[in-house]
């Protein structure tokens, strides 16, 4: 998932050699940091969040597939 999360970042930022994941493991749950220039942020975050909230979206339903919980949070 890590790999997936790299991937869809790297190609929305204009920074991708800024974009680092993170996985953190608490409570049974993964959760994947996401770090990159904040410049950035507003590209991946998108309008109103759809875009931050599509990767959510997909990151969590890839997961489900493979039994595992996971999301992502965008880290200042």
């Amino acid at each position: 998932m890590q790999a997936f999360l790299e991937y869809v970042v790297k190609g929305l930022v204009q920074h991708p050699e800024e974009v680092s994941v993170t996985p953190v493991e608490r409570g049974g749950q993964t959760i994947y940091e996401l770090r990159l220039n904040p410049a950035d942020a507003g590209r991946v975050i998108g309008k109103q969040g759809q875009t931050i909230n599509a990767i959510r979206a997909l990151l969590q339903a890839g997961s489900a597939k493979q039994g595992l919980r996971c999301t992502l949070e965008l880290i200042d």
